[in-house]
């Protein structure tokens, strides 16, 4: 058995649950925030046989969109706006996809 541990963007994770759903496999749902850009974020527990492990990643990366999004400059220094320090004007960042982490379970209980 694996656990697949999932980090996605708060945007994907009801698209990508419903799938898993839909296709079996039981989920938990974690919210948490990001360091980079303190937004919010899902994370996602599923418990998979091996042998389904290709197809919940290929849900994973199939609903966990990339996008560009304009960000203030003040959350990524905090020498923004600061004569010499980050730019006060928007900056265009890439945000989305999916963090994914595989990890071997070794017992699995349900009680």
């Amino acid at each position: 058995m694996k656990l697949i541990i999932a980090v996605v963007h708060d945007d994907d994770a009801a698209a990508l649950t419903q799938a898993l759903n839909r296709q079996g496999y039981g989920v938990t749902k974690m919210c948490s925030s990001g360091g980079f850009l303190r937004s919010g974020n899902t994370t996602l527990l599923c418990g998979v046989e091996e042998d389904k492990l290709e197809g919940a990643l290929e849900l994973i990366k199939s609903k966990s969109s990339g996008r560009k999004q304009f960000v203030d400059p003040a959350v990524l220094s905090p020498t923004a706006g600061v004569q010499g320090g980050a730019p006060s004007f928007p900056i265009e960042v890439s945000v989305g996809g999916a963090t994914v982490f595989v990890i071997d379970v070794d017992k699995f209980y349900k009680f």
